[in-house]
């Protein structure tokens, strides 16, 4: 069935320095016309950042402004839309307080993404800038840096697959504010600054191989900001030394100076120094002379994102190989079983396909099975023994790119029972999920136990798996070459789970 094409979509972006929102016209071919693009500065990240949680005029304000966003998304009819909220919302105190202000006051609901679902949305409008993101698809190594208000997101694309991905809390406005209190008791503040961020980026910059390095990408409105003040006519990107021009000119200056100097707003202007220090210290890990600025914003990403599911474009497919790239990402750096993950991986989502009649799960349940496939080992690198619990709580602390908080909680839970253990509410983590969840991971949890079961020696030992019923049981028709004895008394333990959580019982039929 096709899904019906959207006409008119609106994206707000909650945002720790601006309030943003777009509506745009949707072309059958998923080309976007804009037809509203709006800006305005709050002081949400100012309040989370320094006190923890925001202050009641700074609601009121943001009330009043996402009030008149609503009134001019029905002036256009627009239906669909989605309102989102990056760090300055999600790390406040006070955010669900907030939200429902927002919602009473507006009309708008507004979701708390968090860092790794924002990285997925600017991806995913990266990869609507065909001719930048066909370089990443051909050339080697590309190093993508997204400066936002709470933190620096720094990727590494090779040839189009997402190879690593991570998250430090020096964003811009942090910066500034974190360290705000320094700034009248040295004169060499911009000194202090780098310092404090060179210091953050240790790990991360080690992780860069400068010279396979063939591209590297900035993203966000602090980056867009030091492209205007650095571009040339006709050029989409940063030289090396127009940068290290306006590092020298900002270096020396105050915040009024920066200001006057380059006519910036006074959100820009406190923004302006960390996101140049940040900028410059990564280029220096390279051996590039220019920085591609794509101009892609969070809102673009979520209109994609909306447009991606409505359409079914192939570009969402795309956006989900990023997922599970920066899984085996996580996989790898855990020192997971490769052969083994995959191969339990594999035989889990054919499972899930074949049984798709009896689960009647979505596609992206399947994801988190597939996610749980390829991470539900790395509790080894703890301990082997209760390795299972271990595995829990590693992903339960994981960012997953375009992975919600509340569906890695559910994927650490699949992952947490696919050995000899089955979900019980003497389970504290099993326990807290609601109904509608329990049954998502005990029906994951139970193909999961079977995959296992089926690669319990690590011997990759089936070559193909086909599920049909017989005389209402389920038969599993595997075939395989080699000793199976094992592997048929690991699936004979957990054939009773699969039976009472799925609703049939299975069994295993072996063909050489």
């Amino acid at each position: 069935m096709t899904k019906k094409p959207i006409e008119l979509v609106g994206a707000i972006d909650v945002g720790s320095h601006d309030l943003q929102m777009s509506i745009v016209q949707v072309e059958p071919n998923g080309k976007l016309t804009q037809l509203e693009d709006l800006t305005q500065p709050t002081n949400i990240g100012r309040d989370t950042f320094t006190q923890g949680r925001i202050q009641l005029a700074t609601i009121h304000h943001t009330c009043e402004i996402l009030r008149g966003f609503s009134n001019l998304l029905k002036e256009y009819h627009v239906t669909q839309y989605q309102a989102v909220a990056p760090s300055g919302i999600r790390e406040a105190e006070n955010r669900e307080y907030v939200l429902e202000q927002i919602r009473l006051k507006s009309n708008i609901g507004v979701k708390i993404i968090n860092n790794a679902q924002e990285r997925f949305l600017m991806y995913k409008a990266l990869r609507n800038k065909n001719e930048l993101w066909d370089l990443v698809r051909r050339e080697g190594s590309a190093l993508i840096m997204n400066i936002a208000s709470g933190g620096v997101e720094i990727s590494i694309y090779e040839k189009g697959s997402l190879e690593l991905t991570e998250y430090v809390k020096i964003g811009a406005l942090r910066l500034h504010e974190t360290l705000a209190s320094l700034r009248n008791e040295t004169i060499d503040f911009s000194q202090v600054m780098e310092e404090y961020i060179e210091s953050n980026l240790l790990i991360i910059k080690s992780l860069i191989k400068k010279e396979e390095t063939k591209h590297f990408i900035g993203l966000g409105s602090e980056i867009n900001t030091i492209y205007q003040l650095c571009r040339q006519p006709g050029e989409f990107f940063i030289r090396a030394e127009n940068l290290s021009s306006l590092y020298a000119k900002v270096y020396q200056s105050v915040e009024d100076q920066i200001a006057d100097t380059f006519r910036l707003t006074n959100n820009q202007s406190e923004t302006l120094l960390p996101s140049v220090i940040l900028l410059n210290s990564f280029l220096k890990q390279t051996k590039l002379t220019e920085i591609h600025v794509p101009l892609v914003t969070l809102r673009q990403g979520l209109l994609y994102e909306m447009i991606d599911q409505s359409l079914a474009l192939p570009s969402y497919q795309e956006s989900l190989n990023d997922i599970v790239s920066s899984v085996w990402y996580i996989a790898k750096k855990y020192r997971v079983n490769k052969k083994h993950a995959s191969q339990v991986e594999k035989l889990a989502l054919s499972i899930f396909d074949q049984t798709l009649r009896l689960h009647k799960l979505r596609q992206r349940e399947r994801l988190y099975l597939q996610i749980a496939a390829i991470l539900h080992g790395i509790g080894h690198h703890v301990n082997s023994t209760g390795h299972a619990l271990y595995s829990y709580q590693l992903i339960r602390g994981q960012n997953i790119v375009g992975i919600a908080n509340h569906e890695v909680n559910l994927i650490a839970n699949i992952a947490r029972y696919h050995d000899v253990e089955t979900p019980s509410y003497l389970d504290p983590n099993y326990r807290g999920l609601t109904t509608e969840e329990k049954i998502i991971v005990s029906k994951l949890a139970a193909i999961l136990k079977i995959a296992e079961s089926l690669d319990i020696s690590h011997g990759e030992k089936v070559e193909e798996i086909v599920a049909s019923p017989v005389d209402q049981r389920l038969c599993f028709n595997i075939v395989t070459h080699q000793n199976f004895v094992l592997e048929e008394w690991s699936f004979k333990q957990n054939v009773d789970f699969f039976a009472e959580v799925i609703g049939i019982q299975p069994f295993i039929r072996l063909k050489s």
